[in-house]
């Protein structure tokens, strides 16, 4: 009997922050990952954790929110492959109700906080960001993104 080999993924989850037609994102900086460049607030799922309680918690610590789990609504899920072949699954989860002022929480990771409009994300937006957003807003309920010979759901 031949055994095959399961697909390891790392679960990415995303917090998609709407206020009106705006969505919050977070300028990277001193991670060592995509510094500089713009993505939502997102964190990978901890032990023991769901993915609901781990949007949450990310919007919390990033932004200092306090979301009530019944104002997260599910917004896509992304299955990616990144430049370096780790494939990894993004839940992308959105919220246009929350407790508390968005604040920058987290400066030793984020050099700024920004509102921008859902339909024109800053050119230096992490593509895998960009492409779960735009599958938001086409009401794209999952998708895929850095696999060889996909077509591009990103600019």
């Amino acid at each position: 009997m031949t055994t095959t080999q399961r697909q390891q993924v790392t679960v990415d989850v995303h917090m998609i922050l709407q206020r009106d037609d705006h969505i919050l994102l977070c300028l990277r900086q001193g991670t060592g990952y995509a510094d500089g460049l713009y993505c939502l607030p997102s964190g990978h799922l901890d032990p023991g954790e769901t993915v609901i309680d781990c949007a949450i918690r990310e919007a919390h610590e990033e932004t200092g929110v306090v979301i009530n789990p019944a104002h997260l609504r599910p917004a896509t899920v992304v299955h990616h492959l990144s430049p370096e072949g780790r494939p990894r699954v993004g839940f992308f989860f959105v919220a246009d109700t929350w407790d508390g002022e968005v604040v920058n929480a987290e400066p030793n990771k984020c050099a700024k906080i920004e509102w921008v409009p859902v339909d024109i994300l800053p050119d230096n937006t992490v593509p895998y960001t960009t492409a779960g957003v735009e599958l938001y807003r086409t009401g794209t309920g999952i998708g895929v993104h850095g696999w060889p010979g996909q077509v591009p759901t990103d600019s």
